[in-house]
């Protein structure tokens, strides 16, 4: 169907041709980085993170073939999971997450890539139980403290991972990390991969590692990720932000 065909807004076929070219290269840079590593490209999801980018870009994306959807921000998120609730698309929770907000990102979301408190856990415990679903959830590890952007100390993840696979209503499913801003990327996604191979340990089904973004996704596909979480690079520059 070309632009300006019923069916289709004006713009639209633009738009996809735009998102089909940016994920055929997102693609490419997985499959190169996966060779480089010894790695199956199999085995690397990608995770479109859409904040501040309209639910026609999810429907888009997902005709290209993509299905799985990250988000940070609830009041985003939730209105934009509604308006996509028939396609077949996992929702991923990215954002820092308030124990508030538990409820709401429950209702919607499969996977939870944010854990990083035990009030958290029992908050989606609680939520996930009520609502008679089963949350994924990723402990988030913080790999340079002094920045303050979430996680937890790898020192407090075997107690916090220990609490979510225990807790109603959730199944723990790995690690999710960001790297330090303004510093070599492969550094701290080898220390996640350690603090990743001691969780196994105890965990052994809880082999994700959501780690790599637009401008590190080589660096963390080297050092064992699982899923990269990809929005610029993907989608271009962001937008002035939803409210």
């Amino acid at each position: 169907m070309t632009p300006g065909e019923p069916g289709r807004p004006a713009g639209q076929g633009e738009r996809r041709a735009e998102l089909a070219a940016n994920l055929a290269e997102v693609r490419d840079r997985i499959a190169a980085a996966c060779a480089a590593a010894g790695r199956d490209p199999a085995e690397v999801s990608l995770i479109a993170v859409t904040k501040t980018f309209p639910a026609s870009d999810v429907r888009l994306l997902a005709g290209l073939g993509l299905t799985d959807v990250g988000e940070n921000r609830d009041q985003e998120a939730r209105p934009k999971a509604a308006e996509c609730a028939d396609l077949p698309l996992t929702w991923h929770f990215v954002g820092r997450l308030q124990t508030n907000k538990a409820r709401a990102v429950a209702s919607y979301a499969d996977v939870v890539h944010s854990v990083d408190r035990s009030r958290l856990v029992a908050a989606l415990s609680d939520a996930a139980s009520r609502a008679g679903r089963t949350l994924r959830c990723l402990v988030q590890v913080s790999l340079d403290e002094a920045e303050h952007r979430g996680g937890a100390s790898p020192a407090e993840v075997p107690a916090l991972a220990d609490a979510v696979a225990a807790a109603a209503g959730l199944e723990l499913g790995g690690l999710m990390a960001v790297a330090p801003l303004g510093a070599d990327p492969a550094p701290a996604f080898e220390r996640l991969a350690a603090v990743s191979a001691d969780l196994r340990r105890n965990h052994p089904d809880a082999r994700s590692v959501s780690a790599g973004m637009s401008g590190d996704l080589e660096q963390a596909i080297a050092c064992g990720a699982t899923h990269v979480r990809i929005g610029t690079a993907l989608l271009g520059g962001r937008r002035a932000i939803v409210r």
